[in-house]
């Protein structure tokens, strides 16, 4: 098992900074991590993403677990214009797919900090 989700996130997709551990354990199937990620609060997922992405563009998680994991901090911080500006940043360093999603976010981070 695995104290904290940036262990888990770690030990199952890697750490472009640091030694990636051998598995240690039966939960490492990408559903186990997910299940751990939809429940972690904001500071677990920010955590995770700061540490093993800390230049956003670099690290070893997979796209689709940034993007689940933005979705989720911002559904439990629905008004924080930085973190709204953060996973714009996310979306558009990723691909263009969400480039609407991401303009979508810069738009509302603006007109909370104009409010």
């Amino acid at each position: 098992m695995h104290s904290t989700l940036t262990e888990h996130a770690r030990c199952l997709y890697g750490d472009e900074y640091r030694p990636t551990p051998s598995r240690c354990g039966a939960d490492h199937a990408d559903h186990y991590f997910i299940e751990e990620l939809t429940f972690a609060d904001a500071e677990s997922i920010l955590a995770m993403l700061h540490e093993l992405c800390p230049h956003m563009i670099d690290g070893l998680l997979p796209v689709w677990v940034r993007n689940l994991a933005y979705r989720l901090v911002l559904l439990q911080r629905p008004d924080e214009p930085a973190l709204m500006r953060e996973a714009a940043q996310n979306l558009w360093l990723h691909g263009p797919d969400w480039d609407d999603i991401a303009a979508d976010l810069a738009g509302r981070a603006e007109a909370l900090d104009a409010s």
